[in-house]
Formats: C-alpha cells, structure tokens, sequence
C-alpha cells in the first residue's frame, strides 16, 4: 500500500468508528484507485458495506479479496456471515466449509457450519458440528441450547432431555426454554416433569399452543383426567380447527365414559384423516361398550378392510356378532383366528359356545372335549354335558337309539343333575325294549324331577303297556314261564307278527345271500318295525351297510344290537372290525376286548387284536394274541399262517 494510499485507509478507519461509513467508503475507494492490488482495502471496504447493510455490494468485495488472497479462512467467514444474514443458507454453507478447509484449527466455524445445517433442517450433519465445536468450548450455552434443539427435531428426544437437563442445572438463571424441554421430556414419557415444565412454558408465553397440546397429553397419560379435560378445553377454544388433536381429545373422554361425545370427536378425526385406522379400532370399541354392536362391526370391519393385522379387532368383531345371535359370522372370524393360533383357548370355548346356540352339538361336543383336555372348566363342563342331553334328544327323536343312549349315558357319568339326560335314556332302553333299563331310569328320573306331572303318566303308560303284553307266573318247579294274557285278538295279533318278522327275516337271508343288499336291508328293516329288540337282525342289517362300504350306518346298527343286547359277542365284534378298517385301533381294541370278556373262547376277537396291536408295533401283545387265537381256533386253514406269522415277530 502506497503513503498516500495508507493515509486515505486511515481516515477512513477514523471515520468508521465515528460511524461515518459513507465518507469511509469514499475514502478506501480513493485508496484502492492509489493501489489497487492491495488485499487489506478491499477487506476494509467489504466490512464497511456489511455495516450499512449493501451485502451485494459487500459480497463482490469480499469475492475481490478472494481473488487476491485465495486462503484467507476469515474472508471466507465473513463471506459466510453475510450469506447466513441474507438467509442463503447453501451458499453461507459453501462459504465456511472452504473456510475449513484452509483453516480446520479454527473450532468456532463449527458453530458456524451448524448453526446453517440446523437453519437448513440438516439436524444429524448439526448436531455432529455443535459436538466439535462443544468439545473445545463446553460452557458455549447458546450453542447447547441449539444442539439440544437439534437433538428434539432429530427425533432424539433422550439426547435433547440430556442437554436441557445440562443447561438448567448448570446455567440456571438464563435457562428459559421451559416449552421444548417440557416436550422432549413429553416425548421420552417422563410426564410428572413434562407438566412442571410445560406449566412454566405456557406461563411465560400463554400462545405457545404446541406446548399445551403436550400439557393436556401428559395429563392425560397420567390419568389426571380432569386436568387434561379443561386443558383440551382451553385448545379447542383457542384453535377449534385442530382436528389433529381430536384422535387423542376422543380417547379422553371414551376413558371418561363420555361415549356418545368420544363418537363425535372420532368421526370429526375421521372425517380429516380417513387412513388412521387407530380410529376404527376405538370407535368400535367405544360402541361395544354402549352395546351398538352394529355400528361396533361397521368400524372393526372398516379397519380389517384397510388391511389391519390386528387380533384384537378380529376378536372383538366376533364377539359383537356372537352379542347380535349372528352365529354363522362369529364363527367365521373364530375360523380365521384359529388358523392363526389353534392353541387359542378362549377363542376355541367362543366358538364351541357359538356351535351351542347354532344346536350344532355334535361340533361343540367336540370342541368342549379339546377344550377340557387342554385345561378344566367348570363352565365348559356343565356345557359339553347339556350339549350331550341336547345332541341325545336329537339322535332319540330320529331314532338313532344307540347313538342316543351313548349320549345319555356319557351325560349321566359326568355327573349330569338335568332329569333330561335320565328321561331321555329311558326312552331309548324302552323303544328297544330294554324294560327293565327303561323302568331303572324313569324311576331315577321322577325322582329327580318329581313335580314333572309327564314323566310319572309317561312310566305309567309304559307299565301298563308292558303288563298288558304278558305276565309272569312262578311254575311249580320254581322256573318262570311266559303266559300269554286270555285276549285273544292281542294273542292272535303277536302270533300275526312273529310269523310276519320270521318271514321277513328269511325274505331278507335269501336276497343277502344273492347279493341284492338293497332288497336284503328293505326285509331286515321291515321285520325290525315289527320287533325292533331283536338284535341278531340289527346285526345282520349293520353287516349289510358294512359289505356296501356304508361305515357310518354300519356303526350305528351294531350299536343298537349291542344296546338291546350288551352281552351280545358278535354285536361288538362287528363293531370292533368296522372301527380297524376306519383306521380307529382304540375304538376297535375296546370291541375286541368286550368280545372275550363275554366269550373267553371267541378265537378270531383275539387274531383282530393281534392285528390291532401289530399296528401299534406291541409285538410282545400281537404275539400273546395270535397264541390265545390258536388255541381257540376250530379253523386249521388259518393255522399255518398265524404261525408264520407268530415267528415273523420274534425275530
């Protein structure tokens, strides 16, 4: 810089701490016309223009000054500052990141570099600059208190919860940003001091709305129900159009059991923001709660509709149909929740409950029995033993006998008081003429129920009915003959029918044994209404179903011969053999079983035992009945081959 040029820069620094800045800059620009190379003029000049607020013409100075010393941090600062008074936050940016580049010694241009990313959003880029920066000067309050802002808009209240705890502890009497330190302390759930701080936010500043939106939720979170209320109250008064807030308003006051005011806010909610599907799910729940179940499904199935996962809603939607008596839906969503968890017990017993009311029992009889086998419940088990009576009543009225005597009987072993279960027993012995099982258990029946006027006229009638057909007399040997009673016609009529089931019974032989099933069953099953207590034609009607691969009346036929007769070998042996091609070995070894314990000697029960067992891989059991078969047979054909087999075993 030339004498005369140093003199002009001179007088303008005079001038400029007199705040003439004008004629200052009049002054350096004679200077710089008397040197125009020199850095320190244009520096001077572009500092000038910055106070009197010329920051164009301040930034082309400063550019000039880069020209002619390219790795001057500072001019780069200043550069940046101007940028950052304008609000150009990209190029304030630009500016100090070249500044740190040539100098990255200089710890305060992290604060400048931060505090531009932090105006720009650039919160994570932030943060990691007021870190560096805090590193070397950790007392810098200002710069905490941003970076403890940065860490709230960042999405990391837990951090900024830190730094605001850092400044009011230790700097105290400037600590005045009560508003976001109460709402980190809001987002990280510490609500007790979220409130002494909010309370103080809204206290100094009464139109800070976003900090009493969080002082009413932090009421609300700790059950302070009535403070958060007049809160709300106070929000909506202020600003009626915050429909954002009225998902949470609605929750209050559905806790509140204000249910019909919670329903409006929820559809107001709705209304604004029609994909949050939180607000389906609390609508129905609310309307549950007021029993309108229809309006309840509408909104669950609003929310399964927008592809919500939720069980909860699946469960709640089943149980508002099952409320409405809408079975058929309930068990729809059941299905669909035991897909998910068939282990789900109380979703198992709604669905057996469900399958009740329906009257179909023999599922929920099912469903009880898998229920009780998992846990016990007095509940379910008074339920499976009236869903047993009911499905009874049902078999009894087709007149599936041996079906409704299993029933009956299973009712009664579990302890069933319902006098049902015993009338409805008596009538299946006495349809199959097991008199004196019908007269066992219509005693035990009007005993249990002796106000009922119909089960005593009902055991008089059949009384009469079976003194009426024939009575006893002791012979003089001591053996009891039949007499038949001196009516003729009744006599005439019962001889008319024995000749008649005879002939039907020979009718049928013939036609079974030239295969005509179907004309064998119509004879067997005509000869059965005129004595349907004979159990050797139950058993030849079951035979029949079972050779035309009809399992399920084959069952039931056996059944009734072995009810009518229970000491009938070949009824349960039969039985046994159509439960082995069913695959079912524990049913059919039961048969098995009650066949030799009627008939010691029945040789081929035990060579189906054999075989039950050998499916169940016992050899040693297999083997011990195919031996008992040997010594029992009459057939030697069969002889060989169970030998063979027997050593197969052993092995």
């Amino acid at each position: 810089m030339s004498p005369e040029a140093s003199s002009l820069y001179q007088e303008a620094c005079s001038l400029e701490y007199q705040h003439n800045y004008q004629q200052a800059v009049d002054k350096v620009l004679e200077a710089i016309k008397l040197s125009p190379d020199d850095a320190m003029l244009y520096t001077k000049l572009a500092g000038l223009y910055t106070d009197m607020d010329k920051y164009d013409d301040a930034i082309q100075t400063y550019t000039k000054v880069i020209e002619l010393r390219p790795n001057d941090a500072f001019v780069y600062i200043s550069l940046g500052s101007i940028y950052e008074t304008q609000g150009k936050y990209t190029e304030a940016l630009g500016a100090y990141e070249n500044a740190l580049k040539i100098f990255p010694e200089y710890k305060y241009n992290y604060l400048n570099i931060a505090n531009v990313q932090y105006q720009m959003k650039n919160y994570k880029e932030a943060i990691e600059n007021y870190n560096t920066f805090l590193n070397t000067y950790a007392q810098h309050w200002e710069a905490r208190k941003t970076l403890a802002n940065a860490y709230l808009a960042n999405d990391n209240p837990e951090k900024a919860v830190e730094e605001f705890e850092n400044l009011y502890v230790n700097n105290n009497s400037h600590f005045d940003d009560y508003a976001n330190y109460g709402i980190a302390l809001f987002e990280t759930q510490k609500y007790e001091k979220a409130v002494e701080f909010l309370e103080k936010a809204i206290a100094k500043d009464s139109e800070n709305m976003t900090a009493k939106v969080c002082l009413a939720l932090s009421y609300q979170a700790l059950d302070k129900n009535d403070m958060a209320l007049a809160q709300y109250e106070v929000i909506f008064k202020e600003n009626p159009n915050l429909t954002s807030l009225k998902f949470d308003y609605a929750n209050l006051l559905a806790d509140m059991s204000k249910d019909a005011e919670a329903i409006k806010e929820y559809k107001a909610y709705a209304a604004a923001y029609p994909d949050d599907t939180r607000v389906y799910k609390n609508m129905g729940i609310v309307y549950q709660r007021m029993k309108d179940y229809d309006n309840a499904i509408v909104s669950y199935e609003k929310a399964l509709a927008m592809g919500v996962e939720d069980i909860d809603i699946q469960k709640s939607t089943a149980a508002c149909y099952h409320y409405k008596k809408d079975y058929t839906n309930a068990i729809k969503y059941y299905d669909e929740l035991l897909m998910k968890d068939p282990q789900d017990m109380d979703t198992l017993t709604n669905k057996a409950i469900a399958m009740h009311a329906m009257d179909k029992y023999d599922e929920a009889i099912k469903l009880y029995e898998e229920i009780l086998a998992v846990k016990d419940s007095e509940i379910i088990q008074n339920n499976l033993t009236d869903a047993l009576v009911s499905q009874g009543q049902i078999e009894l009225n087709k007149q599936n006998y041996s079906d409704a005597t299993d029933l009956f009987i299973k009712a009664i072993s579990r302890g069933s008081k319902d006098s049902a279960a015993y009338i409805g027993l008596a009538r299946a012995y006495r349809a199959c003429k097991v008199n004196d099982k019908a007269t066992e258990y219509y005693e035990k029946a009007i005993s249990m129920n002796p106000d009922n006027s119909q089960y005593s006229n009902e055991f008089a009638e059949f009384i009469s009915e079976i003194n009426s057909v024939k009575e006893n007399k002791t012979s003089e040997s001591g053996e009891i003959q039949e007499i038949t009673l001196t009516d003729p016609a009744a006599a005439a009529a019962a001889a008319d029918n024995a000749a008649k089931t005879k002939e039907l019974i020979a009718l049928g032989d013939e036609h079974y044994k030239a295969k005509l099933y179907d004309d064998s069953l119509k004879n067997y099953k005509e000869a059965l209404a005129l004595n349907p207590s004979d159990e050797v034609t139950l058993l030849k009607v079951g035979n029949v179903y079972k050779l035309k691969n009809d399992e399920k009346n084959a069952i039931d036929f056996y059944k009734k011969a072995i009810v009518v007769n229970p000491e009938y070998a070949d009824g349960w042996f039969n039985l046994g053999l159509v439960y082995a091609s069913e695959k079912d070995v524990t049913e059919s070894k039961k048969c098995f079983e009650q066949t030799i314990n009627l008939n010691k000697e029945y040789a081929y029960a035990y060579y189906a035992l054999a075989v039950a067992y050998e499916t169940e891989k016992n050899n040693t059991e297999a083997i011990k009945n195919y031996e008992l078969f040997l010594k029992y047979n009459k057939d030697e054909n069969a002889v060989e081959a169970v030998q063979n087999r027997i050593k197969s075993l052993k092995k």
